[in-house]
Formats: C-alpha cells, sequence, structure tokens
C-alpha cells in the first residue's frame, strides 16, 4: 500500500502555524517545506523589470499512521 502525500499551501490570511495545524486535523504530518518567490513585472519608463513581491511556502505532507 502506497503512502498518500498531499500539497498545503500557507494561505495568505494564515501563519505557518495555522498551516501546520490545519494538516494535523487532516490527518497529515509536514514531510518537506518548499518555498519559492512570487515575482510581478514593474515597468519603469521604457524598461521593464521583474521583481520578487513575496515568498510562497508549500508543505508536503504524509498521511499518518493510525
Amino acid at each position: 500500500m502506497s503512502k498518500k502525500k498531499l500539497l498545503f499551501e500557507v494561505q495568505e490570511h494564515e501563519t505557518i502555524g495555522d498551516c501546520l495545524d490545519r494538516m494535523k486535523e487532516m490527518g497529515y504530518m509536514p514531510v518537506r517545506r518548499m518555498e519559492k518567490p512570487v515575482f510581478e513585472e514593474k515597468k519603469d519608463g521604457g524598461k521593464t523589470d521583474v521583481v520578487p513581491v513575496r515568498q510562497t511556502i508549500v508543505f508536503e505532507g504524509k498521511k499518518m499512521e493510525e
């Protein structure tokens, strides 16, 4: 039987702790944390720059044994 894994993203309105609590309530434990930047294009005159605006945090969760 294979282990079921699911991704949980920390939402804008919640803390990392809130996300981890949500995972626990659903019966999952975190096994990996991934962070990736979110970029936005900013135009300055005729020049376009791509700048980071925030960081997205995603946890990979593994179903806990009962």
